[in-house]
């Protein structure tokens, strides 16, 4: 017999976005970590789009965040720069701090920052392993543990969203898929998977809502070598039945949906936003 260890409650009826659909995050609160570039960039630039105030976290910086704060606040949103290390503790408390203290609240957390160390798994230091476990993995539970402790002490709030709060964590199609040279990304990424589960299946009668984010190949700094010449990007494409490689904006697209009211009863999950490179082409032709 399954025992019900929910509380018993009455549940409210479904609900849907209460603005346009172009400010479908009006009146939320973000916080977008690793977000200078790449697809962290574009998630941070698209939640402001949709009305969202946003932090931007970072941890080097070029000029780039003065200018997105700059064409955030041109669409009438609110942002702030911060920066934290995110695998470090200290600085993830103070980086809340700011947080609560210019916007008094948060209400999606996209938990970005990655990095790659990469070599061949006999010459892989314990320094190399370490690193990226520690962003990678150890900064997703730090933040996420942080902005659930917000969400629970807030509860819902019916005028700005139906959860009382969303994460959506950036993983990859190699929580899934193994990658020979990458052995401790693509550990890290199979702990995102079951770290944000297990938050989800936790959380959830919270009204705490947690999902990933699973990108294929996407025309990213990180992956550079991958797209950068004709014969790399013509040897990439046979990985992906869709034929293009992606952009930032593809998954800042979806990141924009989890974090608002029309996916109320998505958790739990991980989206993959790969032109179909989790549908393994090699055995398109038979296997």
């Amino acid at each position: 017999m399954v025992r019900n260890i929910y509380p018993k409650k009455n549940y409210p009826k479904p609900c849907m976005p209460k603005v346009e659909h172009s400010k479908i995050l009006k009146g939320q609160k973000a916080l977008v970590t690793g977000a200078s570039s790449g697809i962290g960039k574009a998630v941070a630039l698209a939640l402001g789009k949709a009305g969202a105030s946003v932090l931007i976290n970072y941890v080097t910086d070029d000029g780039t965040v003065e200018e997105m704060i700059k064409e955030i606040k041109g669409y009438g949103s609110q942002a702030i720069g911060f920066q934290a290390d995110v695998s470090k503790e200290p600085q993830v408390l103070a980086m809340y701090e700011a947080m609560f203290k210019k916007f008094g609240t948060i209400d999606i957390l996209v938990n970005n920052a990655g990095i790659q160390r990469d070599s061949p798994f006999d010459q892989m230091t314990l320094a190399q392993w370490q690193a990226v476990i520690d962003v990678n993995l150890t900064g997703q539970f730090l933040c996420a543990r942080e902005a659930v402790k917000e969400f629970k002490r807030r509860g819902v709030v019916e005028s700005v969203s139906c959860a009382a709060g969303k994460i959506i964590c950036m993983s990859s199609v190699h929580e899934v898929i193994p990658w020979g040279g990458h052995v401790n990304y693509a550990s890290s990424k199979g702990g995102v998977m079951q770290l944000m589960k297990s938050i989800a299946q936790e959380m959830a009668p919270f009204r705490i809502r947690v999902n990933s984010i699973g990108p294929g190949a996407i025309k990213t700094p990180i992956n550079h070598d991958a797209w950068a010449t004709p014969e790399a990007l013509k040897s990439l494409l046979t990985l992906i039945p869709y034929q293009r490689i992606g952009i930032p904006e593809d998954i800042a697209n979806v990141a924009v949906w989890l974090a608002s009211d029309y996916s109320d009863y998505v958790t739990g999950t991980t989206i993959f936003a790969d032109g179909g490179m989790t549908l393994y082409p090699g055995f398109s032709t038979g296997g």
